[in-house]
């Protein structure tokens, strides 16, 4: 199955534009093009995409996106890099979750209180 950039955008809920940029920094790897130049998407630019968004939605620098496609198109020879590489994001995004958990604990309790001024509090 080969899609338009079109179609790929609307499926995927990035822009044609975000698209070309990701292609053309080199963190999009593998969008072919057909007979009349135009890029067409497959299942493996899906997978690339939503990891892409994964990584990006969690932090992840776009230069650091760009070295870890870097390193997939050399090889089975970088897995011990890539996995590094995933397991830092992985810290550094449990890290963050941790975060707005205490974040999310503070507005509860604010939520909270607010239902007891609610209940006992008269109103006019």
């Amino acid at each position: 199955m080969a899609i338009s950039i079109k179609q790929f955008a609307k499926e995927t809920g990035v822009s044609e534009y975000t698209l070309r940029f990701y292609e053309k920094e080199g963190v999009l790897p593998f969008v072919e093009r057909n007979k009349n130049g135009n890029r067409i998407y497959d299942e493996q630019n899906f997978e690339w995409i939503y990891f892409i968004i994964s990584l990006r939605e969690t932090g992840m620098p776009l230069s650091e996106i760009k070295r870890y496609a870097e390193l997939f198109k050399q090889g089975d020879s970088t897995i011990s890099e890539r996995k590094q590489m995933m397991l830092e994001h992985k810290t550094k995004a449990e890290e963050q979750l941790t975060q707005i958990l205490k974040h999310l604990e503070r507005i509860n309790y604010k939520l909270a209180l607010y239902d007891v001024m609610e209940k006992t509090v008269k109103f006019p």
